[in-house]
């Protein structure tokens, strides 16, 4: 007979993963900030006080900006999972920031899903995965459909050398693999009798309309938001770039950066990278772009994981 775990035992793994996921994330953060590819922190500091950035009134329009950005993110989840449950939103902050520290090094932020799913009693965890799921797409349709009018004008600004027998073997990939992926949904489907899909139907013709045009254009205000903070640190760092020339360089960088697959701690080196490139043929040296990115990463990343933090340690599973 199979016997279950003593409760005290149970709390104590509970409390063990916790802390477990707090102190990766802690390690993480400090990892990066220390041994950053291209980057030394002692570089990047000193960059920092022969700047402008560090005076108080920017320091304070940074961290405004970023809190702008995660407010507007706080507030699309209180708003999509409202369909499921009415949320405060202090509850729809703990569940952001929460999952958002419990996600920091799964690839590309995959571990958000099951995050903010167990929050949620058994009965609602498909359909939280469902309203997660749409609030990425939400934001990935904005950064690529941004990026994509971003990439034509830097495309017909810039002399850039395009493989494109390379994009065709992706874009092909991708098609196989698209189609692969369909093949086995339906076989799924078949064995699993359509109970899924029967269940998930009318809670999809329920959303409407309008609850989409919200979720959109709170993911465009975000975007908004973090591309201007992007553009405002470039221009405290001294970049030559007026606005339109920096917003093209910038949507390009999001949108190429959003489709390549990593594990949120490497974000900063696959957008580091991208980053080079893009403001390398504008004539932009690689200091003032490494420390940009790197600096974007921390306000809009690793200060909110700090935070979320707190939510971790303190989040107890939901009763049925």
């Amino acid at each position: 007979m199979h016997k279950s775990l003593p409760d005290k035992t149970k709390q104590f793994f509970f409390v063990l993963i916790k802390l477990s996921i707090v102190v990766g994330a802690f390690y993480f953060i400090y990892h990066k900030l220390l041994n950053n590819d291209g980057l030394n922190f002692n570089d990047f500091w000193q960059f920092l006080n022969d700047s402008n950035l560090l005076s108080i009134k920017n320091v304070l329009i940074l961290i405004g900006l970023s809190i702008f950005n995660w407010f507007f993110e706080i507030t699309k989840w209180r708003y999509l999972v409202s369909k499921i449950k009415t949320l405060s939103f202090s509850e729809a902050l703990a569940q952001s920031l929460g999952s958002l520290t419990a996600s920091l090094f799964t690839p590309n932020r995959i571990g958000e899903y099951g995050a903010k799913a167990i929050y949620y009693s058994k009965p609602y965890r498909k359909r939280i995965l469902f309203v997660n799921l749409i609030s990425n797409i939400m934001q990935m349709g904005i950064t690529v459909i941004l990026g994509s009018i971003g990439f034509l004008f830097y495309y017909n600004s810039y002399n850039i050398n395009i493989n494109y027998i390379n994009i065709s073997r992706t874009v092909l990939i991708i098609i196989i693999l698209l189609v692969l992926s369909i093949f086995v949904l339906k076989q799924t489907k078949h064995k699993t009798k359509g109970l899924c899909i029967k269940k998930t139907r009318p809670f999809i013709a329920d959303l409407g309309l309008n609850y989409l045009i919200i979720g959109l254009s709170l993911s465009l205000l975000r975007y908004a938001i973090f591309s201007f903070q992007f553009y405002f640190i470039l221009s405290l760092f001294n970049v030559p770039l007026h606005y339109w020339d920096a917003m093209t360089i910038i949507t390009t960088l999001y949108f190429l950066a959003s489709i390549i697959p990593t594990i949120s701690i490497l974000d900063i080196v696959i957008k580091g990278s991208i980053a080079i490139y893009l403001f390398g043929l504008a004539g932009i040296t690689e200091l003032p772009v490494l420390s940009c990115v790197l600096l974007m990463w921390l306000l809009n990343f690793a200060l909110p994981s700090i935070i979320g933090s707190y939510f971790v340690l303190n989040f107890n599973l939901p009763k049925n």
